[in-house]
């Protein structure tokens, strides 16, 4: 995605749209009527409208000013918004706007450019203002509740005694109030330059608070009220030693370093190659040019944020870092987020979240596994946090490095066409470390040989893991398929665990003895018998990762067998726990799912095995050969990264399969190539833009009927000849949670075309007759999985 294309679709959605009915003038704000009332326009979080129109000045007198967050009356409730503008003019009539309830006044206000920001988000991907800026910031300021709390932890209040003021204050104690007592003297001990906390003051006191602000009424005591500093840092603390970059390494750094303004780059470098140490490189220089320079990392998954955190802050040791992920409790989360906003922050790492976190002096950008389906949010705003990435360096003109092993076919045709610069790094970082052979292990031609599998697990593939339990060397096997088994069957009647709620399968997890369903939660125990005929043959079919561990454990006994999953590392800071014993050799077999298939330095890893990766290649979805060529080569390079030779088994009955024979070349170029010749010819993205409507409803022909109805509304909206409107069809998981699912896609060649036909279509869907009724729809630009 180019910002300039984006950014263009973007201003053409807008061009119909108004600032809210409340207001639809666009006066910007000025002083040429200074006797008019001044208006504030707020963003509040819903669908209803982008601003709404308020008296500026709040109950304390002060105006409000555009950024900060304010408490407006709306209807019979209130609501936090965010101010956008001010200006002098509404079409509202004066008498019946009303003031502001109250200011966030210990905030500084959000800065131009990230509301800006939003305005892009929102114009782009078809949301209302304050759909976009409320929910990107943390839980504690959007609640009024908490925002005194989090103040008085955020600013740090502090208090000490004015000089000459112990013996009034002495005097004015109340004899019998201990615990007042104790507060002042605690405060009259202080050395007069040694601030007391508040939290420090309500150890002595409980009721602090009042006591302190009554004595500084009185002029005994001043008060600090200034926000941080909210993070940790190790200034004594000698940074890592920084290895030697090899030759395209340095080159890549050096690339980087000399950009000036706005400059994409695509960092492909093969697994192992050393990315990180770029980024590192790149970061490095960053903050020494600018005291106040902050740099955006971003990562893909939660379980990824650890260690790479622990790389960043043994590097950068004296900077101030801080994380933001959705594993943070609200306050934490809030605090890193004010640490951002203020500018504490120089570095700020965190999952596709962070690209709407308020940094006020951005300097560089970096989104690290820029493939990954992770970055794009697929609730609420169902925005691509690396197209966010992109469009906010070229609005600050700044560098960008979007970095992969396997890009997406959207980044690598930019990359190709000169959009993007290309960085490539073909070499493993370490001297010693080559990428390891890929081997496909064609299980037709085991079953004619008379080799009998071992719970799913070739021959070939078992000898293999022996010959590094031998070596003392490390084995992972890959299976994307948490749990037991994805279904537990009856032989006799042909009785499936199907979930009542979804058309899925209940799985079976048996270590719990449970049937859980992945998509809706349901739970229910495991049946002694056939609910259908009585049979107590029931049996599981297929294979999960628990599965494969039991496995592995009775056919190794003497091996050290982990599993790393969803389920077994539900429990907050169990899978940084479960990697850093992989990292320390305390674990011989380790059986994972995608959370161990990028990302991490597995040292002692030598054979990787890829247990079934066969039903990935059958999907309705034209990007699965680019998904599983990302996933399988990705966990490939956790092999032979420290010198030891790598080896990667993939158990399939289709070895000519293009993918995986591309993969046994480690031919990515090759693939991009025949997967972007295949969608040129198809009209497929990256040569044509996409639009998908969803609804659902309890019955599967309401959600059906919805849709005919927005299609038949779709045409006589301009720009529909010049669009491809398919026809609605249920989505291939039809049900889920008891609601029955269609789609609609709409396609053309051209972005700005297609933003200019959906901001037209979009206000006709809420208003489609009875065939709306009932149904929840939801417009997504740029789908991900159709």
């Amino acid at each position: 995605m180019v910002a300039d294309d984006i950014a263009d679709a973007a201003a053409v959605a807008a061009e119909p749209q108004t600032m809210g009915t409340h207001s639809s003038s666009s006066a910007s704000p000025t002083d040429a009527n200074p006797g008019a009332p001044r208006i504030a326009r707020v963003a509040i979080d819903t669908p209803a409208d982008d601003c709404f129109d308020y008296l500026a000045a709040s109950p304390d007198g002060a105006l409000a000013a555009p950024g900060e967050l304010v408490v407006v009356p709306f209807g019979r409730r209130s609501a936090v918004g965010v101010v956008v503008a001010l200006t002098d003019v509404s079409d509202v009539p004066e008498d019946r706007i009303r003031p502001i309830a109250a200011r966030v006044d210990w905030l500084p206000p959000l800065a131009p450019t990230w509301i800006a920001l939003a305005r892009f988000a929102a114009g782009y991907y078809q949301r209302r203002l304050g759909e976009v800026m409320l929910p990107a910031l943390p839980p504690s300021l959007r609640e009024p509740d908490t925002w005194a709390r989090l103040g008085d932890r955020a600013r740090m209040v502090r208090y000490r005694l004015r000089p000459g003021a112990a013996d009034a204050l002495r005097a004015a104690l109340p004899a019998r109030a201990k615990t007042v007592v104790a507060l002042a003297e605690a405060l009259i001990a202080r050395d007069a330059r040694d601030w007391m906390p508040l939290p420090v003051a309500r150890t002595h006191c409980s009721a602090a608070p009042a006591r302190l602000a009554e004595w500084e009424a009185a002029g005994w005591v001043e008060a600090s009220r200034d926000i941080g500093p909210l993070l940790d840092v190790a200034p004594d603390r000698p940074p890592s030693a920084r290895p030697a970059l090899h030759a395209e390494q340095e080159a890549a750094v050096a690339a980087i370093g000399q950009a000036t303004g706005y400059a994409p780059f695509l960092l492909h470098g093969v697994t192992g190659s050393g990315k990180t140490e770029v980024y590192l490189h790149a970061m490095e220089a960053v903050l020494a040019a600018d005291s106040a320079a902050q740099v955006l990392m971003l990562v893909p998954e939660i379980n990824l944020t650890p260690q790479l955190q622990a790389r960043v802050a043994a590097r950068f040791p004296a900077l101030p870092l801080a994380v933001l992920h959705s594993g943070l409790a609200d306050q934490e989360r809030s605090l890193q987020w004010l640490a951002a906003h203020t500018g504490e922050a120089r570095i700020v790492l965190g999952t596709r979240m962070a690209i709407m976190a308020s940094a006020p002096n951005l300097r560089l950008i970096v989104v690290d596994e820029e493939h990954d389906t992770s970055y794009k949010q697929q609730e609420g705003l169902r925005y691509s946090a690396r197209d966010l990435a992109v469009w906010r360096a070229k609005q600050l003109a700044i560098p960008v490095v979007l970095g992969s092993a396997t890009p997406s076919m959207e980044t690598w045709w930019r990359a190709e066409q000169g959009a993007y610069r290309k960085l490539v790094l073909r070499e493993r970082a370490q001297a010693d470390a080559a990428l390891p052979t890929v081997r496909l292990i064609d299980l037709n031609m085991e079953r004619q040989r008379q080799r009998p599998m071992y719970e799913g697990l070739s021959q070939p593939l078992l000898e293999a893991i022996d010959a590094r339990l031998a070596r003392g060397e490390q084995s992972l096997l890959f299976l994307n398929r948490r749990g037991y088994a994805p279904v537990l069957a009856c032989d006799s009647c042909g009785w499936l665990s199907g979930c009542p709620r979804c058309s899925a399968y209940l799985v079976l997890h048996r270590p719990e003895r449970r049937l859980r369903c992945h998509h809706c939660g349901l739970e229910s125990p495991v049946p002694h018998h056939c609910p259908d005929c009585g049979n107590v043959d029931i049996a599981p079919l297929g294979r999960g990762t628990q599965r494969i561990e039991e496995a592995l454990a009775a056919r190794f006994p003497q091996a050290r067998v982990a599993r790393i999953d969803a389920d077994s590392t539900r429990r907050k800071g169990s899978a940084q726990a479960m990697f850093d014993g992989v990292h320390a050799g305390e674990v011989d077999i380790l059986v994972g799912t995608q959370m161990v298939a990028k990302g991490h330095d597995f040292q002692r890893v030598t054979l990787v095995g890829i247990v079934h990766p066969d039903a990935a290649m059958f999907s309705h979805d034209f990007r699965a050969a680019e998904h599983l060529f990302a996933s399988l080569m990705q966990v490939s390079g956790r092999a032979g990264r420290a010198g030891l030779a790598g080896e990667v088994l993939i158990q399939t009955r289709y070895p000519d399969a293009p993918a995986l024979q591309a993969l046994a070349r480690h031919d990515y170029d090759g693939f991009a190539a025949s997967q972007l010749r295949e969608r040129r010819q198809s009209c497929l993205p990256p040569f044509a833009y996409q639009v998908l409507l969803t609804a659902e409803h309890r019955e599967l022909e309401h959600s059906l009927a919805f849709l005919r109805a927005a299609r038949d509304a779709a045409i006589g909206c301009a720009g529909a000849e010049e669009v491809q409107l398919h026809d609605p069809v249920p989505m291939s998981m039809v049900r889920v949670y008891n609601k029955e699912r269609a789609q609609m896609l709409v396609e053309a060649g051209s972005r700005p075309l297609l933003q200019r036909f959906v901001a037209g279509w979009l206000p006709l869907l809420d208003d489609v007759g009875d065939a709306g009724r009932g149904v929840r729809w939801q417009l997504e630009i740029d789908p991900l999985r159709i």
